[in-house]
């Protein structure tokens, strides 16, 4: 569900653009990520290149990039943006400690995915355009989903799908949209989502924790011992694990024809 208009009365609907980031934090270094496969060497959201936020924005402007900020907790760094918005009232508890910050270059995009605490998410969006795809999890079956992980095969283009390389995506219902300055997207709790940068932008994310009991038992399993095990995997079987995962993706999904 996308929400028009709803906070034009905050100052970082004037205030918030690329500019005003880069004059507030431009000396701070960033973690940013781009769209390389998953390597058993990376740790769990490991970043795979450091920049100072006034160069990487520069970088946007100048020419497209797939690098992108993900989680970053800008907050934090940068008090001064609380004073440009109030949490709303959506009738669900806002984790106010932790607004997360995500930028992208023009054509960036994350891996369809969804989030290791199954979180409602509010995602507000500030300058340019962002294509947004969206699946609940009952179409679990049909995505390629990676075991023991939170995302699909990495190799299927969710902008230009391929179906006859991956038939099943044929019997997915889901969902389209893009996103416009000061527009607000609602992300129910365990949606997976694919977000490209159709134009350089950055959003900001506000969470509310799971309310359906399965849900939460499911964030805490992905928390506590998913995320582990597949870590341990990791440094026990190397590539070998990762390899094995994309085949189970393929292997589980044909199961379901």
């Amino acid at each position: 569900m996308v929400i028009e208009r709803f906070i034009d009365h905050w100052p970082a609907y004037k205030k918030w653009n690329l500019d005003y980031m880069k004059g507030l934090g431009g000396d701070l270094t960033v973690p940013l990520y781009d769209d390389r496969p998953v390597s058993y060497k990376d740790g769990f959201n490991e970043p795979h290149a450091k920049m100072k936020l006034g160069e990487y924005i520069d970088l946007l402007k100048r020419e497209p990039t797939k690098f992108r900020i993900f989680l970053w907790n800008a907050l934090k760094e940068i008090p001064q943006l609380q004073k440009d918005f109030s949490f709303p009232d959506f009738g669900l508890r806002l984790m106010k400690g932790i607004p997360m910050l995500f930028f992208g270059g023009q054509n960036s995009h994350t891996f369809m995915h969804y989030d290791i605490d199954l979180a409602n998410i509010f995602h507000f969006h500030f300058e340019g355009k962002k294509q947004c795809i969206l699946f609940d999890q009952n179409q679990n079956d049909y995505l390629y989903k990676i075991p023991y992980s939170l995302i699909t095969r990495e190799d299927i283009d969710f902008n230009n799908p391929d179906f006859e390389k991956w038939p099943m995506l044929k019997k997915t219902k889901g969902y389209i949209t893009e996103l416009n300055h000061g527009e607000v997207l609602y992300m129910p709790e365990g949606y997976w989502h694919y977000m490209r940068y159709i134009t350089p932008g950055f959003s900001m994310s506000l969470r509310a924790l799971a309310r359906n009991p399965k849900n939460f038992s499911k964030a805490v399993y992905n928390v506590f011992f998913m995320r582990n095990y597949d870590n341990l995997m990791r440094r026990i079987k190397g590539q070998n694990w990762i390899d094995w995962k994309n085949e189970q993706a393929i292997i589980r999904t044909n199961k379901s024809s």
